[in-house]
Protein backbone atom coordinates (compact mmCIF):
# COMPACT_ATOMS: atom_id res chain seq x y z
CA UNK A 1 0.00 0.00 0.00
CA UNK A 2 2.69 2.83 0.65
CA UNK A 3 4.78 1.69 -2.32
CA UNK A 4 1.26 3.06 -4.34
CA UNK A 5 1.50 6.13 -2.38
CA UNK A 6 4.68 6.72 -2.93
CA UNK A 7 4.82 5.87 -6.69
CA UNK A 8 1.98 8.40 -6.98
CA UNK A 9 3.75 10.65 -5.17
CA UNK A 10 6.51 10.16 -7.63
CA UNK A 11 4.50 10.29 -11.04
CA UNK A 12 2.39 14.03 -9.70
CA UNK A 13 5.72 15.93 -8.81
CA UNK A 14 7.53 14.50 -12.26
CA UNK A 15 4.21 16.12 -13.86
CA UNK A 16 3.95 19.10 -11.98
CA UNK A 17 7.62 19.49 -12.70
CA UNK A 18 6.74 18.97 -16.93
CA UNK A 19 4.23 21.46 -16.55
CA UNK A 20 6.24 24.09 -14.48
CA UNK A 21 9.15 24.46 -17.33
CA UNK A 22 6.48 24.35 -20.03
CA UNK A 23 7.64 20.99 -21.86
CA UNK A 24 4.20 18.61 -20.93
CA UNK A 25 2.42 21.78 -22.70
CA UNK A 26 4.91 22.47 -25.16
CA UNK A 27 4.40 18.51 -26.21
CA UNK A 28 0.96 18.33 -25.93
CA UNK A 29 0.12 21.68 -28.04
CA UNK A 30 -1.73 23.17 -25.31
CA UNK A 31 0.93 26.62 -25.50
CA UNK A 32 1.87 28.30 -29.34
CA UNK A 33 5.00 27.79 -30.56
CA UNK A 34 7.81 29.26 -32.70
CA UNK A 35 10.57 28.19 -35.05
CA UNK A 36 12.86 29.72 -37.16
CA UNK A 37 12.66 29.14 -40.79
CA UNK A 38 15.39 31.50 -42.73
CA UNK A 39 18.19 33.42 -40.78
CA UNK A 40 19.56 35.94 -43.63
CA UNK A 41 23.12 37.35 -43.90
CA UNK A 42 22.80 40.09 -41.87
CA UNK A 43 21.55 37.99 -39.08
CA UNK A 44 17.75 39.04 -39.10
CA UNK A 45 15.71 35.96 -38.79
CA UNK A 46 12.02 34.88 -40.30
CA UNK A 47 10.02 32.76 -37.55
CA UNK A 48 7.18 30.70 -38.00
CA UNK A 49 4.61 30.85 -35.41
CA UNK A 50 1.63 28.32 -34.41
CA UNK A 51 -0.85 28.91 -32.12
CA UNK A 52 -1.48 26.28 -29.35
CA UNK A 53 -4.58 25.13 -27.96
CA UNK A 54 -4.93 27.61 -25.01
CA UNK A 55 -3.25 30.72 -25.93
CA UNK A 56 -3.13 31.14 -29.50
CA UNK A 57 -0.24 31.82 -31.54
CA UNK A 58 2.75 33.83 -30.01
CA UNK A 59 3.22 37.44 -30.49
CA UNK A 60 6.57 38.57 -31.03
CA UNK A 61 6.01 42.12 -31.19
CA UNK A 62 7.64 42.44 -28.09
CA UNK A 63 10.93 41.30 -29.37
CA UNK A 64 11.14 44.17 -32.11
CA UNK A 65 9.80 41.80 -34.70
CA UNK A 66 7.76 42.85 -37.32
CA UNK A 67 4.48 40.11 -38.53
CA UNK A 68 4.27 39.35 -41.67
CA UNK A 69 0.92 37.99 -42.02
CA UNK A 70 -0.63 34.74 -41.80
CA UNK A 71 -0.43 32.10 -44.12
CA UNK A 72 -2.20 28.41 -43.41
CA UNK A 73 -2.23 27.71 -39.81
CA UNK A 74 1.24 29.82 -39.31
CA UNK A 75 2.24 33.39 -38.27
CA UNK A 76 5.69 34.59 -39.59
CA UNK A 77 6.99 36.65 -38.16
CA UNK A 78 10.92 39.24 -39.36
CA UNK A 79 13.08 39.53 -36.38
CA UNK A 80 16.07 42.28 -36.31
CA UNK A 81 19.75 40.10 -35.63
CA UNK A 82 20.41 39.53 -31.72
CA UNK A 83 22.46 42.28 -30.65
CA UNK A 84 25.70 40.62 -29.91
CA UNK A 85 28.73 41.70 -27.20
CA UNK A 86 31.45 44.50 -28.33
CA UNK A 87 34.84 43.95 -27.33
CA UNK A 88 36.85 46.14 -25.89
Amino acid sequence: MLKRVVAFAVLIVALMVGVKDGRVLHMTGLTGTCSTVKTLSDGTQWEACAAGKMDGRPDLSSHNCVSAGVTGSFEYWHCPAALGSASG
